[in-house]
């Protein structure tokens, strides 16, 4: 409701296990791994709207023929972009050579994209320019087949810079200092050295230079070549690699922080950052569906062979809790349930905050994917009703004649729907001088639903700036007259910046942040934010390991209903009406709600990983010294 965040990004792994001659047989057609790379890309857009890319490559090729293809976008619809290319350049190939169309291995020889191999991306660009160099996968490449390097991940580096050193160190020349490219060229690293090594070795044993090729694919070991890359990464990431002869693989971070999933039968191994993507694409159920363990690597050989290999001795799992809240598609069977009972652990402090007065109170969501925790929350709310219901019963239970019985029983949880958001409206608002007028229009409210004496209480996922909920969303509710607007998140108070992938990198623009230093100085304790920045800049010449957070300090004096409140206060002006009541989600029940992804650094300032401390610190030096850049 209150700000759209950007997320990091969606992958999809596709490896075929037949030849395509089996395809064709049994769906009808060679481009069955094409089709379905469509599907999961298409049921992952949600995780990125900026851009897509797709590559593929073909196993067991004559030299001299094309084995690698590869195209991106950054089109308005990208997905739909990359596969009106893929099927423009086929059906050409087809139209000039219709005795293609039944003869799999001409296609195969003679029509891009067609393959055994696929790696899919979509990209929300976090930050940086979203152009279509920006759009993964990324390509490294060589006259070596076994040297070509394709990547694409759902990541984000804290230590780039220092990724980027290590490089200079090794003699490199890296192009950018972009964390998809550095990690790239520190794969490509050990990849060069490891083929140089078997090349060696194949040579010692008599081999030509045409027979080592066959003896490097075979004895290549890329779960060597991770641990070497990976050693001094910090991170969240869920990465995927093709190699040009036919190796693949999908790595986890060591605190599971980014998602990953796979699937595999006797025709397909699939990976793909959401589990629903992979069972309603290839029609499985959830139990078949496995989750990549953090730290560990997917690798798939030529062969067609797969192993799950220890890359990073695992650390506590601290999964990302915004997946759960906000990102993933709700469809997942252990997401709906979470997301309902988000609703559902919040409903007390609405009773609250409406003193138990369910009979004049209208429930609402916004936008849509709150939706889930809004049934969540009315399940709550009808246990509440029923409860009273009951009391009402026995406490008249004497005098309780049919009409008040039916009285009684007729009371209903009064849920509408309250905002219709008018998405082209989005298109037109550009200048900052118009923006504010036109932001409060983006909704359309349904009227005469509530009434003046009313509560509405809308949920939404969650609230991170307030901005829209203070210039568009409140000004939008207040005309409807109720007596009190209560919004409802579902996640706690967002107050630390993110690093590993969501959008949410300076602090000050952070409204939790905001009522934090509006508190300090309403009590004349603001000298402490001084004494925060000293603290922090202490800090910076130290290892990450020893460097601690020191801006929980900001937030330790306060409850978090002081800040709610204070939230409040800064979203509301005097030209709302209602009353207005903030309430959030407590840690406590967003771990009860998501057991397993237990990654809330953004609420609680614990990060998984040493780098989230210095980025943190960093973001409070920027805010203090007035610095616009990003803390990592």
């Amino acid at each position: 409701m209150s700000d759209a965040l950007k997320h990091e990004c969606g992958i999809a792994l596709v490896r075929l296990l037949k030849p395509l001659e089996y395809y064709k047989e049994k769906y009808g057609t060679a481009f069955y791994g094409v089709n379905k790379m469509y599907l999961m890309m298409e049921k992952q857009h949600n995780r990125g709207q900026d851009g897509a890319g797709f590559a593929s490559i073909k196993l067991d090729v004559n030299p001299g023929e094309r084995y690698i293809s590869r195209v991106r976008s950054n089109a308005a619809q990208p997905i739909q972009d990359i596969f009106a290319q893929i099927n423009e350049r086929i059906n050409l190939e087809f139209s000039q050579h219709p005795e293609y169309k039944d003869d799999v291995a001409a296609q195969k020889k003679n029509i891009p994209y067609i393959g055994e191999l696929f790696l899919g991306h979509v990209r929300y660009g976090t930050f940086g320019i979203n152009s279509v160099e920006n759009v993964h996968p990324f390509l490294r490449q060589n006259n070596w087949m076994h040297r070509n390097l394709i990547i694409a991940g759902n990541f984000n580096m804290t230590n780039t810079n220092e990724l980027f050193d290590n490089l200079i160190k090794l003699g490199m020349h890296p192009k950018e200092k972009a964390d998809t490219v550095t990690v790239m060229e520190k794969i490509g690293h050990f990849l060069d050295d490891a083929v140089r090594k078997l090349y060696k070795k194949a040579k010692a044993k008599g081999m030509t230079k045409q027979e080592a090729s066959p003896f490097i694919a075979e004895h290549l070991n890329l779960a060597k070549i991770l641990r070497k890359s990976a050693a001094n990464w910090d991170g969240g990431y869920a990465m995927a690699g093709l190699l040009g002869h036919g190796d693949s693989f999908v790595l986890r971070d060591p605190a599971g922080i980014r998602p990953a999933y796979f699937y595999q039968d006797d025709e397909v191994i699939v990976v793909a950052s959401e589990r629903p993507a992979i069972q309603t694409v290839f029609n499985v159920p959830f139990e078949e569906v496995k989750e990549l363990d953090p730290g560990h690597a997917l690798i798939i050989k030529k062969d067609g062979s797969k192993k799950l290999s220890e890359i990073l001795a695992p650390l506590e799992r601290r999964s990302c809790s915004f997946e759960r809240i906000y990102f993933s598609r709700g469809s997942d069977a252990e997401i709906y349930q979470e997301r309902k009972m988000l609703g559902k652990l919040i409903m007390p402090k609405i009773l609250k905050a409406i003193d138990f007065d369910t009979e004049n109170s209208v429930f609402s969501f916004i936008p849509n994917t709150a939706e889930t925790s809004f049934y969540g929350m009315l399940e709550a709310a009808q246990d509440e009703l029923n409860k009273q219901k009951n009391e009402a019963i026995l406490k008249e239970k004497e005098s309780l004649t049919p009409e008040r019985l039916q009285q009684i029983q007729a009371h209903k949880i009064r849920t509408e729907k309250i905002a219709i958001k008018d998405v082209k409206l989005r298109t037109f608002i550009t200048d900052d001088s118009s923006r504010d007028d036109l932001v409060a229009h983006v909704y359309d409210v349904t009227y005469g639903v509530v009434k003046p004496d009313d509560n509405l209480v809308i949920i939404d996922d969650s609230i991170v700036r307030g901005t829209t909920l203070k210039k568009s969303i409140l000004k939008m509710l207040d005309r409807l007259h109720p007596k009190q607007i209560v919004v409802v998140s579902s996640a706690p108070q967002i107050r630390y910046p993110d690093c590993y992938g969501i959008d949410m990198a300076r602090l000050e623009h952070l409204v939790a942040f905001q009522a934090a230093l509006e508190l300090h100085k309403d009590r004349g304790t603001y000298g402490i934010v001084e004494e925060i920045y000293h603290k922090c800049k202490e800090q910076v010449t130290m290892e990450d390991v020893s460097v601690i957070n020191h801006v929980k300090k900001l937030y330790a004096p306060f409850t978090d209903e002081e800040i709610s409140d204070k939230i409040s206060e800064i979203i509301s002006n005097e030209n709302i009406n209602a009353k207005v009541k903030i309430i959030f989600q407590s840690v406590d029940d967003l771990h009860k709600a998501c057991p397993k992804n237990l990654g809330d650094w953004y609420f609680t300032g614990n990060y998984p990983t040493a780098g989230g401390n210095r980025v943190v610190n960093r973001a409070y030096i920027n805010f203090y010294e007035g610095n616009p850049e990003r803390a990592y």
